[in-house]
């Protein structure tokens, strides 16, 4: 594929991905997204309320 390199061990097995950003950014953006979101899937939620309200206070510290 155009604009995707892989790095590969000693015995030829993929390692990691290269990947032009100017070619794939778009997707790899979309990538990174979902990425992020299952990373934090179990973190506890908060409401948006609550949040604001949270950032307001850090806001009013500095």
């Amino acid at each position: 594929m155009k604009g995707i390199q892989f790095v590969v061990d000693e015995q030829g097995e993929k390692q990691a991905v290269l990947i032009d950003l100017n070619e794939w950014g778009e997707l790899w953006e979309d990538f990174y997204d979902l990425a992020v979101s299952r990373a934090r899937k179990d973190e506890s939620e908060i409401s948006w309320q609550d949040l604001k309200a949270e950032m307001q206070g850090e806001s009013k510290q500095e």
